[in-house]
């Protein structure tokens, strides 16, 4: 059996990579992101890496599941269906399958991410 084993390294420090918009911006400013050491398990499809996004308002994008846990700054998730859910560094979240809704991005937001 092969195991691909995925290591994120030095996570709160790590360089990012060149600044993109977000992909479904709501309003002003638009949030930019960057990412680094993203990784995927071939034998699996598993993904990891380390996402920081800039202050600003876009939908969600990914439509598989996600565990993220959150190192720098805060923000709001409001889901499409359900109540606003506030996380500050330190949290960590799983987003299920499917999951749509409007990220409000507070404050300079780092976190690192597996998406499955």
């Amino acid at each position: 059996m092969n195991q691909n084993i995925l290591v994120l390294q030095q996570t709160e420090m790590a360089e990012l990579g060149t600044a993109q918009a977000a992909l479904l911006p709501l309003g002003t400013p638009i949030a930019h992101f960057r990412t680094a050491q993203d990784q995927t398990a071939t034998d699996s499809g598993t993904k990891i890496g380390i996402w920081e996004s800039s202050p600003g308002q876009f939908r969600r994008a990914v439509a598989e599941r996600e565990f993220s846990h959150i190192l720098q700054g805060w923000c709001v998730f409001t889901p499409d269906e359900g109540a606003a859910i506030t996380l500050h560094a330190g949290d960590a979240v799983f987003f299920p399958a499917h999951t749509q809704g409007v990220w409000d991005i507070k404050a300079d937001f780092r976190k690192t991410y597996c998406i499955f």
